[in-house]
């Protein structure tokens, strides 16, 4: 199976079939992602065609700089807020459908019984602390990626998802699995921070030399 980055090039040397595997490879955790924005299935499946389209046209100036998932998913993001924008989508807490939980080692961990209550958690949360938490969780990805899906500096989007998980944890004090679930997650975030400091330092080191 070739890589995202093998057949970026492929598509980038005018092959159509490549594209078409992007696309499936892509389409439902796009899709997912403009969901979770626009919070209308319909809407949803507009925009990551949309983004779609839009990701074919600007592919040629695609350089590997970051993935190849997190660069569509800007493109999702940035199309599903321009059409959020356009049409004045206005969606009441009622018309909020329930977004499924990842097949992640994550979502496992969480019981049948709380899923509903943290989608609808999340679902209170601020725009971006929302968006930070449901990519960082559920789509699995890196701060790098989430940065670069948000288009925000990396710094600010780990404080979105540190803000975010702060108040979802004060949301389910009561809960024993529940905040048991968040601290693990707050854990891992500390030491992804600590990983990253411990990188940049050494490379500030190297570069001392």
């Amino acid at each position: 199976m070739h890589s995202d980055i093998e057949l970026v090039v492929n598509v980038q040397s005018g092959s159509i079939e490549a594209f078409s595997e992007l696309v499936k490879r892509h389409q439902v955790g796009l899709i997912r992602m403009c969901f979770r924005v626009t919070r209308d299935m319909e809407t949803a499946q507009e925009v990551a065609q949309d983004a779609f389209v839009k990701a074919y046209q600007k592919i040629g100036a695609f350089e590997g700089r970051s993935s190849f998932k997190s660069w569509l998913y800007q493109i999702g993001i940035n199309t599903a807020k321009n059409s959020l924008r356009k049409h004045m989508i206005t969606v009441s807490s009622d018309d909020i459908q329930i977004a499924s939980l990842a097949s992640s080692p994550e979502g496992k961990m969480v019981r049948n019984d709380v899923k509903a209550a943290l989608d609808g958690a999340i679902e209170q949360l601020p725009d971006k602390q929302r968006l930070a938490v449901q990519l960082r969780i559920f789509e699995d990805m890196s701060f790098e990626e989430v940065s670069q899906a948000m288009d925000c500096p990396y710094d600010t989007a780990k404080a979105n998802f540190r803000h975010g998980l702060m108040k979802l944890k004060d949301r389910f004090l009561s809960d024993d699995v529940m905040k048991a679930w968040l601290s693990q997650l707050d854990t891992e975030f500390n030491q992804s921070v600590i990983s990253r400091e411990s990188e940049a330092g050494n490379s500030r080191e190297r570069f001392d030399r």
